[in-house]
């Protein structure tokens, strides 16, 4: 899968059928990078809901670690992507809020999507529990994604699986959501780790 800069038309006339139209969401604890990660990836200038913090969320959102974020999503972010080959797709972003008095949005969120990325942030794994036990519950296709922040200790995914008891078909990759490469991954292996289970599932269903 490539990804092409420009429009989603350009990429249509270049394949004989029109782009695949799919939903992302990209989910995960407070303070995980989620709003960064569309920022980054987004072909249009991204919709963000972020406010400043002040003294109200005191004892309400948890900054132990990321003392110095200002800025939180207070209902969702949004943003576009399109790729071209060997497919032409375009890939909406959601992005869903990580704070807890915010968790009743993801339901409305998740509908219509083909899965979720989950963004975790190895100093505060704890955040990350929440978003892992929702998808899974839901049934959708997700990746954990562990965003390498700068000066942390850099963990395995073999070690991210066992922190978080992941399924073994469950994909954990690392990446730096500020790079547009490493996050555009992300997104491949999210998809592609989407289509392998709707063909395993087309498969069985055809046996049966």
């Amino acid at each position: 899968m490539a990804y092409a800069p420009g429009s989603d038309i350009a990429a249509a006339e270049r394949n004989a059928e029109p782009p695949i139209e799919l939903k992302i969401i990209v989910a995960g604890g407070f303070g995980v990078g989620k709003t960064t990660l569309i920022t980054t990836l987004s072909e249009i200038d991204p919709l963000t809901t972020e406010e400043y913090l002040t003294v109200a969320g005191t004892g309400v959102d948890d900054l132990e670690g990321i003392a110095e974020k200002t800025r939180t999503t207070v209902a969702m972010d949004f943003g576009r992507i399109t790729f071209s080959d060997p497919l032409a797709m375009i890939l909406f972003l959601f992005g869903a809020p990580g704070q807890e008095r915010f968790w009743f949005l993801w339901s409305d969120l998740g509908h219509g999507a083909v899965g979720a990325v989950v963004l975790v942030d190895t100093r505060r794994l704890r955040e990350s529990f929440t978003a892992v036990s929702w998808y899974e519950q839901q049934s959708l296709p997700f990746v954990v994604a562990v965003n390498e922040f700068d000066g942390t200790y850099r963990y395995t995914p073999d070690e991210v699986r066992q922190a978080l008891n992941l399924a073994p078909r469950v994909p954990v990759v690392t990446c730096d959501v500020r790079q547009h490469i490493s996050a555009v991954n992300v997104l491949i292996t999210l998809v592609g780790h989407s289509l392998e289970l709707r063909r395993a599932a087309t498969s069985k269903a055809d046996i049966t």
